[in-house]
């Protein structure tokens, strides 16, 4: 790890960074407009590097309203056959670097009927369905506890902030659940179904083993997800990464505003 921060701070002339941002598929743009500092995954010591469309990977430190913030421009991912630990090893490091906040986005698809591809979701919870936990094995006390608590991982002030953010830009964000599996094939419609008993609205293959150790290290969660499809059985249109992409970048004028507003506001 000290390895790792020592390579961040001699390439971005020690830059501190206090807001954490996961940007998900399509959704990069925020990191090319705001770019002082920009690390390649691939040379930065202890992290892999993504192999998925739409993912950039890349670490860009910038001044964004005011606040100091570091963007992972793409994430890795449970299904690209990386470990929990390695996937939620930026999120530590975010920790290390002094980052007390921590907003996670990704593209995601319908499970809620009355939700629709271009929507922006605020994440009130998560249901884990991936198969694994990011916390097991030894536990580091310097990072968290050995059974820490999860019973609010989405904080409720930063939740407030962005939905007044999203009154202000006349946006109507929807509040939900995200429900997370590993992927890569998307979900079946019998599985959907399931999901929608189990009270998720909205499913993806992410951010859930990032939000649980951001947690754990003691930062605050903001959970946002694009609705870019309508989840398997929910429309009789068959399901593509290209239309994920597609629709996270038609709304990316929105969801950029929204970021912008709620840094502002924090």
């Amino acid at each position: 790890m000290q390895n790792t921060i020592n390579f961040i701070h001699q390439n971005t002339n020690n830059f501190r960074p206090e807001i954490g941002i996961v940007l998900g598929s399509g959704l990069g743009n925020l990191a090319d407009e705001y770019n002082e500092f920009a690390i390649a995954y691939s040379d930065i010591p202890g992290f892999v590097k993504s192999t998925i469309d739409g993912h950039k990977g890349r670490l860009v430190f910038a001044n964004i309203a005011g606040k100091k913030v570091v963007m992972m421009q793409g994430r890795n991912h449970y299904y690209e056959g990386h470990s929990m630990a390695d996937i939620t090893y930026p999120i530590k490091v975010m920790k290390e670097l002094g980052v007390k906040v921590v907003i996670l986005t990704n593209a995601a698809g319908a499970v809620n009927k009355i939700f629709n591809p271009g929507d922006l979701m605020v994440i009130t919870d998560h249901i884990n369905l991936m198969g694994a936990n990011p916390l097991v094995g030894p536990n580091d006390e310097k990072f968290g506890p050995r059974f820490p608590d999860m019973s609010e991982i989405y904080n409720k002030d930063l939740i407030k902030i962005a939905d007044n953010s999203g009154r202000f830009l006349g946006l109507n964000l929807r509040h939900g659940v995200y429900i997370a599996s590993s992927g890569p094939s998307y979900e079946t419609p019998a599985e959907i179904k399931m999901a929608r008993i189990m009270g998720a609205d909205a499913a993806g293959m992410s951010t859930v083993p990032e939000a649980i150790v951001a947690n754990y290290c003691g930062m605050k969660v903001l959970g946002i997800s694009c609705i870019t499809n309508y989840a398997s059985g929910v429309s009789t249109k068959k399901l593509s990464h290209q239309e994920v992409i597609d629709t996270a970048a038609n709304v990316n004028k929105n969801f950029k505003s929204l970021i912008l507003l709620i840094l502002k506001n924090l």
